[in-house]
């Protein structure tokens, strides 16, 4: 039969494994979820980035047809921009 010692030394360590196992598996969860939000926030901006270069290459005044596409600009002609869009959208 093993002694005592040997037995409160057995279960110390399984305690001790069970415990470091849910620590170390937390750990890893919580680095999991970190990084699947940072991948999504960068998504996302980067989204954003590409939508604010359309809209600005689209709104950029000099598009080669005189055509302003920006109606807070004071020379904004609704005319002459739904006749562009117009030809642009078959």
């Amino acid at each position: 039969m093993a002694s005592s010692g040997v037995n409160v030394f057995r279960w110390s360590a399984l305690a001790f494994g069970v415990f470091y196992g849910f620590s170390h598996q937390s750990a890893i969860y919580s680095s999991d979820k970190k990084a699947a939000a940072q991948h999504e926030w960068d998504r996302k901006v980067k989204l954003i980035d590409d939508a604010k270069a359309k809209y600005a290459e689209k709104s950029r005044p000099g598009s080669g047809d005189g055509v302003i596409t920006n109606p807070e600009d004071p020379k904004f002609d609704l005319e002459k921009y739904l006749n562009k869009v117009s030809k642009e959208s078959p």
